[in-house]
């Protein structure tokens, strides 16, 4: 699936005649992206159908955890993607076959050099108050995303803007940025340089417009449900902190004949036990499926496995000792039995990630990124116990400091560290302390590098390789390690920026390359997307590279 969508993609961008493509998402609970249901199956679940009213189509989901935020540059994580998806939309939106489609701009202009866009607003494009989608909305909220003020973490997707790093870097001005409203229904946009895959990068949240007359009269419009602002296919009715909110079906939407769905109730249940328990008593029409289930249930109809671009990893502090210490890095890296945490601990046909890219990323060639870069952080017990001596002996310890491993709440992240802790104590002789950590408590402290051995998680925001490759330069938002090499820093911006393509792989080739030897991180498995739902429902999109899609699910009454 995700192969065939970045080919289409590649297609596309060979048509345009443009070139090249980047983010990070740190979630709670991707376990928990599927969500809902209700009667009886052939798996006893109690699929009874949905009864809150007779005559409204009413969907139930988990979203896991309470969302960062609904500003949509500060929810850069995927508690918050996939209702703002839902609640607010772009100039472009992902289709069917996941390539960006027009959305918020019925059409767009590129000129020669692939440098400057001209998106026209839909003449019908409306906020859910009634002011009309505008110009202004995408100039004030790119600017937002940019602004070094505001430290928003997405920022960095907008490098690609003209002026977009040196604004946010407090190097430039807001009046040098490449945004322009050239009348209420026109926007330009001029890129540092040709990106190939722009089309793509702003169907992401970060790139949602801002009703700007709302923003400026209440900086907080995004908080509440009563005070909230949509364009998108659904609004927000209700919002209960940290239990529920509810969506209702956008009337003012400019394509609302596609909606079917009535409302949306969001949950907030961080165990996939719980989750599978309320979709089995007929609570949710969609969950995840508890990996201690999975031999029984993953091969039934009502599964859905879809590809999904992302990686799960953990992140070593380089600011705490003893990983301060590349070989200390290494040993703790090559001591972890990817296969067997994939193959018996979270299940669900997970793959371990010998790599740090996914698969499904196509060079120019025809190969993929993954294939073409090989293995580069194996199992390999009896190397790294060689490795923890030898970094033991460069630091002077007769004894390694303690450490701890810390996990946001999750039943899979629990199992997760469990074995990792296991597999430490095995192999290299050593106690690792487990600590949880609710996850707006986990975030914050990991951004702020106070952790010293973490759990974390990507997804890619647009479909290139570069995406998770740019997170580990220096001063990035979600570097979060403390790692810092001008090198690595060069490779990544020669990846951005080299309009041939062949050598632009062979950049980012070199600094995953590079990332394995000085490991910051290290891998665990690649995502996929697991979920059993009611039969009833049809219609839900799961991006390979994207969001959550309710635009056209549908369920029966």
């Amino acid at each position: 699936m995700l192969k065939k969508w970045v080919l289409l993609v590649v297609f596309g961008v060979i048509l345009l005649g443009l070139t090249v493509a980047c983010t990070a998402t740190d979630d709670s609970e991707l376990e928990n992206d599927a969500s809902n249901q209700a009667g009886e199956d052939e798996n006893g679940a109690n699929h009874e159908g949905n009864n809150d009213s007779a005559d409204e189509k009413v969907l139930r989901i988990n979203n896991g955890n309470e969302p960062t935020s609904f500003n949509p540059p500060k929810g850069f994580d995927s508690v918050s993607y996939s209702p703002l998806n839902n609640l607010l939309e772009g100039l472009t939106r992902l289709g069917e076959d996941h390539t960006p489609q027009p959305a918020m701009a019925e059409k767009w202009d590129i000129s020669e050099d692939g440098t400057t866009y001209t998106f026209t607003i839909r003449s019908d494009a409306n906020w859910s108050n009634g002011d009309p989608v505008t110009a202004d909305d995408f100039v004030y909220a790119w600017t937002a995303l940019l602004d070094p003020e505001k430290g928003f973490p997405s920022a960095f997707l907008g490098y690609f803007i003209k002026g977009g790093e040196a604004f946010n870097s407090g190097e430039g001005s807001a009046d040098d940025l490449g945004l322009q409203a050239l009348d209420d229904k026109t926007f330009e946009v001029t890129l540092e340089a040709p990106a190939g895959f722009f089309l793509n990068l702003v169907t992401n949240p970060a790139f949602f417009p801002v009703n700007h007359q709302v923003a400026k009269e209440n900086p907080d419009w995004h908080a509440e449900a009563d005070t909230f602002v949509a364009n998108g296919p659904f609004k927000l009715q209700s919002w209960e902190h940290d239990n529920e909110f509810v969506m209702v079906k956008n009337d003012r939407y400019w394509d609302k004949a596609a909606v079917n769905l009535d409302e949306i109730r969001w949950y907030m249940v961080n165990e996939t036990t719980t989750e599978y328990q309320m979709f089995d008593n007929g609570e949710l029409d969609m969950a995840s499926i508890p990996s201690e289930m999975s031999d029984q249930l993953i091969n039934n109809d009502n599964v859905q496995i879809e590809d999904q671009g992302g990686l799960e990893f953990f992140r070593f502090n380089l600011q705490k000792e003893p990983f301060q210490n590349k070989k200390i890095r290494k040993a703790f890296a090559f001591a972890v039995d990817k296969q067997q945490i994939a193959e018996y601990v979270v299940k669900n046909k997970a793959k371990p990630a010998f790599g740090f890219v996914s698969p499904g990323f196509q060079s120019p060639e025809g190969t993929d990124f993954r294939e073409a870069n090989g293995d580069l952080v194996p199992f390999a017990p009896d190397e790294a116990k060689k490795l923890l001596e030898e970094g033991m002996a460069e630091e002077g310890y007769d004894e390694l400091p303690e450490v701890v491993l810390s996990y946001n709440t999750s039943e899979t992240h629990k199992s997760v560290a469990e074995a990792i802790q296991s597999m430490y104590n095995e192999h290299l002789g050593l106690d690792v302390t487990l600590e949880n950590k609710e996850w707006q408590v986990f975030s914050e402290e990991q951004k702020a590098l106070e952790l010293q051995l973490s759990r974390s998680s990507f997804l890619f925001d647009y479909a290139d390789p570069v995406n998770f490759l740019e997170s580990f330069i220096t001063d990035s938002s979600m570097n979060r390690t403390g790692y810092s090499n001008a090198e690595y820093n060069d490779l990544i911006e020669q990846a951005k920026t080299e309009p041939e393509e062949e050598k632009r792989w062979a950049h980012m080739y070199e600094a995953e390359k590079m990332l394995a030897e000085n490991m910051p991180i290290f891998p665990i498995r690649y995502y996929n997307q697991v979920s059993i739902q009611n039969p009833d429902l049809t219609g839900v999109l799961r991006h390979p590279v994207g969001y959550l899609e309710l635009k056209h699910a549908d369920i029966k009454q």
